[in-house]
């Protein structure tokens, strides 16, 4: 009888800083290095900080914790983090990731109300990724709900497989708040998938973010998927931890979120 092996790919699984908040990015490197994350991906937003790439530098140098990921600014509370100009923004996120030795850039699809940069948002994402080895990968996101209705806050499309890009990134809070097939938008990424933000979600309008299991997303399947194809990029843990009561309950949270994760990398199979 052939033994069962276990097979850990080379994905490693990292922390976002956003996985603290309201604590600091400071606070995330400390964090990620105590629990035993590969790294961080650094959300870029008001926290001074989390702007400075010298200072993300010196956190990392201290706590041995490489950056592996900058999300740029995107959300409409990071609307004047880095100018006001989208492209900029981007730019800047590319400078950061090159400087910090970060493979991916994260990028939300434009606002609808961002008429020019949406109008032109997959031609220079192209050109952008054709200017570097850093990957730009592309997150899916939702439709607004207010009661009964729907609001198409992003454009193209919040849905960014029906557009062409070179990476995605498939965040499973969004895909809840999506109400998606989850694994069909995977299957549908393809080879494409670059990047993952790995959270949980029971379809609320509300982009949940909960620790992996708490919901009704596929987390363990697609983690055992990744596995079974040998899937290279990131696996994030990106959940929402405000609601925590002391550091000690949010670190449970995130040794939770970790632990998860390794226990569906790592998977079984067979040699003869």
């Amino acid at each position: 009888m052939a033994e069962p092996v276990v097979r850990i790919p080379d994905a490693k699984v990292v922390l976002s800083t956003a996985s603290v908040y309201p604590e600091s990015t400071a606070t995330a490197f400390e964090v990620a290095a105590r629990l035993g994350y590969d790294g961080v991906e650094v959300m870029v937003w008001t926290d001074p900080v989390s702007q400075d790439i010298e200072a993300l530098r010196r956190l990392s140098d201290y706590h041995r914790m490489p950056v592996l990921a900058v999300h740029a600014p995107c959300l409409l509370i990071t609307q004047r983090v880095w100018s006001t100009d989208p492209w900029v923004k981007l730019q800047r996120a590319r400078a950061a990731a090159e400087k910090l030795g970060a493979s991916t850039v994260v990028v939300h699809p434009p606002f609808r109300w961002q008429r020019q940069y949406a109008r032109d948002f997959v031609s220079g994402i192209w050109r952008m990724a054709n200017e570097t080895d850093v990957r730009f990968a592309v997150e899916n996101m939702y439709p607004w709900r207010y009661r009964d209705r729907e609001m198409l806050a992003y454009a193209p499309d919040w849905d960014v497989t029906k557009d062409d890009y070179r990476h995605f990134t498939i965040d499973l809070s969004h895909t809840a708040t999506s109400r998606t097939d989850t694994m069909a938008m995977v299957d549908r990424m393809g080879d494409r998938l670059g990047h993952v933000h790995l959270a949980d979600g029971r379809g609320s309008a509300k982009d949940e973010h909960l620790v992996p299991g708490r919901g009704d997303q596929p987390c363990a399947e697609l983690l055992e998927r990744l596995a079974r194809t040998g899937f290279d990029g990131h696996v994030v843990i990106e959940v929402n931890t405000r609601r925590a009561m002391s550091a000690a309950e949010r670190e449970a949270d995130l040794a939770e979120a970790l632990a998860f994760t390794r226990l569906h990398l790592a998977s079984a199979t067979r040699i003869s």
